[in-house]
């Protein structure tokens, strides 16, 4: 017979969890994700009752983790937290609802001053049989033996488990050298787990996908919803955009603005946002970067100051916004061993520092805030020259609106001259790439188009200012190799490129800019046009 000290108990359905789940629904903005658990209830009893879903770290894993130990623990009744949330509605509701035995762990917590992984184990194997043995007083049932003592459990009690295991993967990141200890970790967590009849549920949440090693991974039986593949879980990695807009509408906050600073992850037309942001964007009715606040940026810095091939030039055009395609194969799911830049940009996709599009395996910067940890990122980072030409962003901008041809002209020059140790020195792209980090700075008043089809051409940029920035003059800027920066903006008007955005702003400013190839020297023409 079990025994109720529930109160006594830390992890086998623990009321603190539940508790803190209670606290987490009295917040003053709170958003109904309780959808997951109807599709956890899928998987429950079935040969796919392994369930590893990773997001990046302030994107509500904990929140998630705390509500599925709520809706499942028994020895609880949890009814009234759930009445009017989305999964009342659905017919497994009350079939699922505190019906199981619950194992919640949060590995950080274990893993907080102990001296190696061995130690960490034995102390989660020692606290969850001083729980069981609380709930199961009865001779015989619990051994020194965990495992043993789960079957014990469920064939005395035909009870079988749910385990919740948070943060996971925190050794991967706190440890991430201790290759020895990573798989001790992994092999216990498979012992634990795999083809075990007790096993109802096994749930892990954490930041990086399943470590792999060797030619396979020791917990093979988990299907993995990641950054990558979010598969049906996709709308539970953030806030979606309709649960976004809802709660920048009702503070009566610029949801365009919202959209430009938290979206960009973008999972089968589903758009997530970070949720801490947005909770503390409105919060603090207002727009700007909240992630960095819980972490430095040394978790990006680190990765993009790896010497790979590639890797720069690849960072390089991340910022001057365009995609760059990756092949995400080869991630170790660590953040040790990195083999090539591609690696690298994996590891930052499931950091969220990228956004990756699956059906063209690319990824991208997703928005104004994660392009700000970049920009910190790189300008901290050895990378002397394009750490300048940030720096030096914002006034090129200004000289641009002050129509200064000749200080844009030798800014231009600069920055092409910083980069070419990074960048193919003579080649187009790479000299259109080189002026949009330039006016990096930009990207707060416009929003950026390169090779913009326009009737008779193609316009190479167009900064073209954002709805609440249409004080600004759109920028019109065509690129030209051994010619005439006159020339270039003679082109701008034969074309008739203005005519492309006329409907949209005032002012526009033609800005023509030439390279001499021979003299590797910058020129530059700019015109005024005015609307009226």
């Amino acid at each position: 017979m079990q025994v109720e000290s529930i109160e006594e108990r830390l992890y086998l359905n623990p009321a603190p969890i539940i508790a803190n789940f209670k606290k987490c629904l009295n917040t003053a903005i709170s958003v109904d994700k309780s959808g997951l658990l109807r599709y956890l209830n899928r998987f429950i009893d079935t040969q796919d009752r392994y369930i590893c879903l990773s997001r990046p770290r302030r994107f509500g894993k904990t929140w998630a983790a705390t509500m599925a130990a709520a809706y499942y623990s028994t020895g609880h009744d949890t009814r009234d937290l759930f009445r009017g949330l989305n999964i009342c509605a659905d017919p497994t509701f009350d079939k699922h609802l505190n019906k199981y035995n619950v194992i919640f762990i949060n590995v950080q917590n274990f893993l907080s001053n102990r001296q190696n992984i061995k130690s960490m184990i034995a102390k989660i194997t020692r606290e969850l049989l001083e729980d069981l043995k609380l709930a199961y007083p009865e001779p015989k049932i619990v051994s020194r033996d965990l495992i043993k003592t789960l079957y014990n459990v469920h064939k005395h009690s035909n009870a079988g488990f749910i385990f919740i295991i948070d943060e996971w993967d925190c050794i991967f990141r706190v440890r991430p050298h201790d290759s020895e200890g990573q798989k001790v970790y992994l092999d216990f967590l498979r012992l634990l787990f795999k083809d075990q009849s007790y096993v109802q549920l096994a749930y892990m949440t954490g930041i990086l996908p399943i470590k792999k090693y060797g030619t396979h991974s020791a917990l093979n039986m988990f299907n993995e919803f990641s950054m990558s593949n979010p598969g049906l879980f996709g709308e539970f990695i953030g806030f979606t955009e309709y649960e976004a807009k809802a709660l920048f509408e009702g503070a009566n906050m610029s949801f365009a603005k919202a959209r430009e600073w938290y979206d960009g992850y973008i999972f089968k037309n589903i758009h997530v946002y970070n949720p801490l942001s947005v909770v503390r964007a409105v919060n603090m009715q207002n727009f700007a970067n909240y992630w960095n606040q819980t972490e430095t940026f040394e978790a990006l810095k680190m990765p993009i100051s790896l010497n790979f091939r590639g890797l720069k030039d690849a960072v390089l055009k991340l910022l001057s916004m365009e995609s760059v395609g990756i092949d995400i194969a080869t991630f170790q799911n660590d953040m040790s061993t990195f083999s090539s830049a591609d690696d690298v940009l994996t590891l930052l996709v499931h950091l969220g520092y990228l956004a990756f599009d699956s059906s063209k395996s690319e990824v991208s910067i997703p928005n104004n805030e994660i392009r700000e940890e970049f920009k910190n990122a790189v300008k901290s980072a050895s990378w002397g020259g394009v750490s300048k030409l940030l720096q030096a962003s914002q006034q090129l901008l200004e000289d641009t609106w002050s129509l200064n041809a000749q200080r844009i002209g030798a800014a231009i020059e600069e920055a092409h001259n910083e980069s070419a140790s990074v960048l193919k020195y003579n080649d187009e792209n790479s000299l259109c790439c080189v002026i949009t980090i330039a006016y990096y700075a930009a990207n707060e008043h416009y929003i950026i188009f390169r090779e913009l089809a326009s009737g008779k051409g193609f316009i190479d940029l167009l900064f073209l200012p954002k709805a609440y920035h249409f004080d600004k003059p759109a920028l019109l800027i065509e690129l030209k190799w051994d010619k005439t920066a006159n020339g270039a903006v003679a082109q701008i008007k034969d074309k008739n490129y203005p005519q492309k955005v006329l409907e949209y702003t005032g002012n526009i400013i033609l800005v023509g800019v030439n390279y001499d190839k021979e003299t590797k020297t910058h020129s530059c023409a700019i015109e005024l046009l005015n609307k009226d």
